[in-house]
């Protein structure tokens, strides 16, 4: 399967973090945030990287150029940062089939493949892995609501009264389906074209959007704070794995 990295970003909310670099090359544990998402698409069997860069993208040019662990990259360049579903039709001519698509800055313990096998073994239109949060964070994230089957019916987003505790994660997969509908998106009141409003041109249309829910854990890393908050998860994580094999 192809995999699109949204890693186009500024990160002013890392600052200083990103004074001089893109977000997506701040460390974690010792590892580029980037190369976490590399290493977790490569772990679910993903066979090429689409990489929509930005702001200081020669960094990452330079950096990983046209592989990384023997898996092809290509890079696609997004000269306005104007919203996710702006950010996914600069990948648009470099895929042709179901693909993953991956935010740049979250870190992820999680059950990815599931999702992936969803899409693969169910046909669905698109799958989204999705947290359970406390009912009055949701108002934070874009807010998933979901049918009796699990589908996902309406995507809002940071809704000021949430009609589910379900939030999206920053992992999906979609078919090419998903470009159409970012081309008929309107840009919203901040002036970008959102990834909520084109899956909700995805649901209106009929596709069936599957939520999957997360086994495990994810870290946005947003803030200097979700930085480190991710390194002692990391540690953690580690430590209780080397209790289990002493």
């Amino acid at each position: 399967m192809q995999a699109v990295v949204l890693a186009a970003g500024k990160g002013t909310r890392l600052r200083p973090l990103t004074d001089d670099k893109p977000k997506v090359l701040v460390e974690v544990d010792g590892k580029p945030l980037i190369e976490d998402v590399f290493d977790n698409l490569i772990e679910i069997g993903v066979t090429k990287l689409v990489v929509v860069v930005g702001y200081q993208k020669e960094q990452i040019i330079e950096r990983y150029g046209d592989e990384y662990e023997g898996v092809p990259i290509t890079y696609a360049h997004q000269r306005e940062q104007l919203g996710l579903a702006h950010a996914i039709l600069q990948a648009e001519p470099h895929i042709d089939d179901d693909f993953v698509l991956m935010l740049g800055d979250n870190i992820f313990r999680a059950n990815l493949a599931d999702v992936v096998n969803r899409q693969r073994e169910q046909r669905a239109d698109a799958a989204f892995l999705v947290e359970e949060v406390p009912w009055e964070e949701a108002s934070r994230y874009g807010v998933c609501d979901t049918n009796e089957y699990g589908e996902i019916v309406e995507v809002m987003e940071k809704p000021a009264d949430p009609p589910s505790n379900l939030v999206m994660t920053g992992f999906y997969t979609f078919t090419p389906a998903i470009f159409h509908a970012c081309h008929l998106v309107q840009p919203s009141d901040r002036g970008e074209y959102e990834l909520p409003d084109a899956i909700d041109l995805l649901i209106q249309s009929g596709r069936t959007i599957d939520a999957i829910r997360m086994d495990g854990w994810r870290i946005d890393v947003g803030y200097p704070e979700d930085r480190d908050k991710a390194e002692e998860r990391i540690t953690d994580d580690e430590s209780a794995v080397a209790e289990q094999e002493a």
